[in-house]
C-alpha cells in the first residue's frame, strides 16, 4: 500500500468518523425543537432517507460500473439484514440514551464497544487478549469513570440513560462483529443498504410500540435528510472504503475521532458543560485505542 492510498484512507476514515460525532447533537436538537419529535420520529425519518440514499448510490453504481458487479445472494441477503437488526437496535438504545443524558456522557457510554468487543473476541473466536489488551481496557474503564464524572457527579446521575448508554455499547460490537464477518465480497453500498433494511424491521416494530400519537411528518424536512446523511450514508460509505487502505490498527485509532468531534459538537451547539476532568478522560479512552492497535514490537 502506497503512503498517499494509506494518507488517502486516513482522511476517509477520519470523515466518516466525523460525520458519526455530529449524529447524537442532531438528534438532541430534535428533542430540543420546539415540536418536541419522539424517538420513533427520529430513527424512522433517518432509516428512511437512509434506504432512499442507499437506493440510489447503488442504482449509480450498478449504471456507471463497465466491470461485472458481484450480486447478493439470498444466503448474503438473509445475513446481512440479521447482522443490520442490531444495527437498528443500536440507533434505537443510543436515541434513548441521549434522551435522558448529555451528548458528552452518551458518546462515552457508545465507546465501552472497545473492551466489549475484546470480551467477544476471547469467547467466540477463543482468542485470549493479550497484556496490551488488558491494560486498554483498564485505560478505558478508568477514563469512563473519569469523563462521566460517575465518582464525582453532586446531581444525581441518570442511571436510565447509562442502562441504555451500555445497551447500545453492547448492541454496536454485535453490528461490528457481524459485519466483519458477513457478505465481504460484496461493495459497500450494497451492504449498507441490505443492513438499512434489516435495522429497519427493528424500527418499524419500535414505532409502532412506542408512538403513540399522530406521526410528525414535519420531522422529515427538519432533520431527517441531516440524520440519514451522518447517521447512515456518509460513514459507512467512506469508513468502508478508508479501512481497507489504513488497515484495521490504524482505522481504529483515527475512527477515534468522533468522540472528541460529538463532545465538542455537545459543547458548542448545545452548550453542555464539559470540565477538565471529562476531556481527561477522553483522552485515556483514545489513548487506550491507540494503545490496543499500535505494535509496540514493529520498529
Amino acid at each position: 500500500m502506497s503512503k498517499n492510498e494509506i494518507i488517502k484512507g486516513v482522511f476517509l476514515v477520519g470523515l466518516g468518523a466525523t460525520s458519526y460525532g455530529m449524529l447524537a447533537t442532531i438528534v438532541k436538537l430534535a428533542y430540543q425543537d420546539t415540536e418536541k419529535f419522539t424517538t420513533a420520529e427520529v430513527i424512522t425519518a433517518q432509516f428512511i432517507y437512509g434506504i432512499i440514499g442507499m437506493l440510489l448510490i447503488n442504482l449509480y453504481q450498478k449504471t456507471t460500473t463497465k466491470g461485472p458487479i458481484v450480486r447478493a445472494t439470498s444466503k448474503n441477503i438473509f445475513n446481512l439484514m440479521l447482522a443490520g437488526t442490531s444495527l437498528g437496535a443500536t440507533s434505537i438504545f443510543y436515541y434513548l440514551c441521549v434522551k435522558y443524558i448529555d451528548v458528552s456522557i452518551a458518546i462515552v457510554l457508545l465507546m465501552q464497544t472497545v473492551w466489549m468487543g475484546v470480551i467477544v473476541e476471547w469467547i467466540l473466536d477463543k482468542k485470549a487478549p493479550s497484556k496490551q489488551k488488558i491494560i486498554a481496557v483498564v485505560v478505558v474503564l478508568f477514563g469512563t469513570i473519569l469523563a462521566t464524572s460517575l465518582l464525582f457527579n453532586q446531581n444525581a446521575f441518570n442511571w436510565t440513560g447509562f442502562v441504555w448508554g451500555m445497551l447500545a455499547a453492547a448492541s454496536f460490537t454485535t453490528t461490528m462483529f457481524t459485519a466483519n464477518k458477513v457478505g465481504l465480497g460484496l461493495s459497500s453500498a450494497q451492504r449498507s443498504l441490505y443492513m438499512l433494511l434489516g435495522g429497519a424491521i427493528i424500527v418499524l416494530f419500535f414505532g409502532l410500540y412506542t408512538q403513540t400519537d399522530v406521526f410528525n411528518l414535519s420531522i422529515f424536512g427538519k432533520y431527517g435528510i441531516l440524520l440519514a446523511l451522518f447517521g447512515t450514508i456518509i460513514p459507512p460509505m467512506l469508513m468502508n472504503s478508508g479501512f481497507p487502505k489504513t488497515g484495521l490498527g490504524l482505522g481504529s485509532i483515527v475512527s477515534s475521532l468522533e468522540l472528541p468531534v460529538s463532545v465538542s459538537m455537545a459543547y458548542f451547539l448545545l452548550n453542555e458543560k464539559v470540565i477538565l476532568l471529562q476531556w481527561t478522560g477522553i483522552v485515556l479512552i483514545i489513548a487506550a485505542i491507540v494503545i490496543m492497535n499500535i505494535n509496540f514490537k514493529k520498529k
